[in-house]
């Protein structure tokens, strides 16, 4: 899941970042509405954390943008106005859903997870593949009843690749899902951490990787 965070406080939008990377999520962070719109021109997004009131374009003009060209980004707003008729009117320039400020952490990260739900198809509270299951909710995962203790960006390739079961994902786009701004593009991240999830998930393989294509999980 890819996730950007817009908060012009750098000490909580930080925060954020870091603690949404250790939920499995590839968190990009910007302090203003500038960089945020040329954050979205480049990049899908799954969510936008998006705070109100923020310098040079306002959090209200970046939902605007980004619901007039009909994204398929969600749009999670932030605000130190907590009222029901800011909650009205954020709403109503087209943010998908709104969290007032203070919140508690893991209600943001539920929303999040909800929110990211709803950019495709609708997806199983529980993904599986024959005898291999994941519950994103509880970040948990086991293979024939056995519990697998798999790494953040594990996790989330593996989740990846289950919610879309048969279908050849590329290296590039598992890079772009599951790691953020940081990622080298031209590092060797993915094949490394594809071959320690292939060992933890153990015999018989279920992932396969398809010659100049990429990686797919399902029947062959």
């Amino acid at each position: 899941m890819r996730v950007l965070v817009v908060e012009d406080f750098e000490v909580l939008a930080r925060s954020i970042g870091t603690g949404l990377r250790r939920e499995g999520m590839a968190v990009d962070v910007v302090l203003d509405g500038t960089a945020a719109l040329d954050r979205l021109a480049d990049t899908r997004y799954d969510v936008v954390v998006l705070d109100r009131d923020l310098p040079g374009v306002p959090g209200d003009e970046v939902c605007r943008q980004l619901a007039r060209g009909r994204s398929e980004t969600r749009i999670l707003m932030l605000t130190a106005s907590g009222t029901i008729e800011d909650r009205v009117d954020g709403l109503g320039l087209g943010a998908d859903d709104y969290l007032p400020k203070p919140f508690a952490f893991a209600e943001l990260v539920a929303r999040i997870r909800a929110l990211a739900r709803r950019t495709g198809p609708p997806l199983p509270p529980t993904l599986a593949w024959a005898d291999l299951t994941l519950d994103p909710a509880r970040r948990t995962a086991s293979r024939a009843g056995r519990r697998l203790e798999l790494s953040a960006k594990e996790f989330a390739l593996l989740e990846c690749l289950l919610a879309a079961p048969g279908l050849v994902i590329s290296a590039e786009d598992l890079l772009e899902r599951v790691w953020d701004e940081a990622a080298d593009p031209f590092s060797s991240a993915v094949k490394h951490t594809m071959h320690r999830l292939r060992a933890k998930l153990g015999d018989p393989p279920v992932i396969r990787t398809i010659r100049e294509g990429g990686y797919c999980i399902g029947p062959s």
